[in-house]
């Protein structure tokens, strides 16, 4: 089985257009996705009502989400020692300084600005998968 990629994003054009462009390069990972941090952090670590997902082998990580931001979460992931080495790349809009420090601060893998272009988007898309799922090892799997 594949290993999966948790897509944390509250657009759902957003969403949509990100698996639109897996679906392109024939990405046949599973893709979770979570619309705020609040959501990706219940499943990353479970509920009283629900066990924990498998984890994933990438997170795609917005910044500018409601309930729990981008930053908050990126700090949430990499203090639970069941998530800290999980790849993260954040995947957003924001071109602040504070933004890309605060994110390389809390352990972010990468950091990614969206491209407005949609061929753009889905070629940044496909380099994104291709690194990071096929040509990327981290601790605890089968090199």
């Amino acid at each position: 089985m594949k290993p999966s990629i948790l897509l944390i994003e509250d657009n759902p054009d957003d969403v949509e257009l990100m698996l639109l462009a897996f679906d392109n390069h024939r990405v046949a990972n599973r893709i979770a996705v979570a619309h705020d941090g609040v959501a990706a952090l219940e499943l990353l670590h479970g509920t009283s009502e629900r066990e924990a997902v498998e984890l994933p082998a990438l997170i795609l990580l917005d910044l500018n989400m409601p309930r729990m931001n981008g930053i908050e979460t990126l700090g949430a992931i990499r203090k639970h020692p069941r998530t800290r080495m999980i790849p993260v790349v954040v995947l957003t809009s924001s071109r602040l300084e504070r933004d890309l420090v605060e994110s390389y601060n809390l352990g972010v893998n990468s950091y990614v600005v969206k491209p407005v272009d949609f061929e753009q988007f889905v070629e940044a898309t496909r380099e994104i998968g291709s690194y990071w799922l096929l040509l990327n090892h981290v601790p605890g799997t089968d090199l």
